[in-house]
């Protein structure tokens, strides 16, 4: 797959097990995301994904490396869709 075709699928899990956050966006922890089925289906490397989203400014989240366990709980904010 190429790398906006995984964006693009990543905007919409993020859309289908998201809420809207105080600020109108659509967000959703990122332990929600690594322990989703669907998603360790259609991911290979969701972190490698996640960062190729952040570069291209559609998703926002506190630090550049994210890991399961230590940062379950940082939001990661849909800023375009």
């Amino acid at each position: 797959m190429n790398i906006d075709h995984e964006v693009k699928l990543l905007v919409e899990e993020i859309q289908r097990l998201g809420e809207t956050n105080a600020s109108g966006q659509m967000s959703v922890k990122f332990g929600v995301l690594f322990s989703d089925d669907r998603c360790a289906n259609i991911f290979e490397a969701l972190v490698g994904t996640l960062r190729a989203a952040k570069r291209r400014k559609v998703v926002n989240y506190e630090g550049e490396l994210l890991l399961q366990g230590v940062h379950d709980n940082v939001e990661i904010v849909l800023l375009q869709a």
